[in-house]
């Protein structure tokens, strides 16, 4: 009976152990920096960026120059033309910090674009991770280039080069991290 129960319970537990999790990594960075589309969304983004940008500078600028002509006529001007001024001056500056907060803020313009344009690209690639995953019976597969700190990481537990072929963007022999 002993044996029995030994040997049911080896059976259990101990096969459980042969299909041990098997885990790996890759490099979301570089697999992105491989495809055209991540390389043609970033310049889009950057350009719409540094537009946005220019505009909210030269919105600073005439906020800048109402402050210094202010500054300069000061001294002639009635306290109500003072008051009008900086009440010109201080409108300026919220529709300033409103436009700031529009484009660049949590849930702005940018942050709406660059959802646009990288989504449906981190999307694409998950999906290649999930393929890779299932295909090399993953149960955890690590991004080393996300916020997950890995001090040390043995190649060959590397899947960036199957999530490159699944992508169809990659020779495994041309990798160069």
């Amino acid at each position: 009976m002993r044996f029995w129960l030994f040997f049911g319970s080896f059976l259990f537990f101990g096969l459980s152990f042969v299909d041990a999790q098997k885990f790996g990594y890759f490099d979301s960075e570089f697999v992105l920096s491989k495809m055209p589309e991540y390389s043609k969304a970033q310049g889009e983004i950057a350009q719409l960026s540094a537009a946005w940008q220019k505009e909210i500078e030269d919105m600073q600028r005439k906020v800048d120059e109402l402050y210094r002509t202010y500054q300069a006529e000061q001294v002639l001007l009635t306290e109500e033309m003072k008051q009008s001024r900086q009440d010109e001056i201080n409108k300026k500056e919220v529709e300033l910090k409103d436009y700031q907060k529009k484009v660049f803020g949590f849930g702005g313009l940018f942050f709406l674009k660059k959802q646009e344009l990288i989504k449906p690209l981190q999307d694409k690639v998950f999906d290649a991770v999930e393929k890779v995953c299932k295909a090399n019976r993953l149960a955890i597969l690590f991004d080393k280039s996300g916020e997950l700190v890995m001090v040390y990481t043995d190649p060959r537990h590397d899947y960036t080069d199957f999530v490159l072929e699944e992508l169809g963007l990659g020779d495994p022999n041309d990798k160069v991290k």
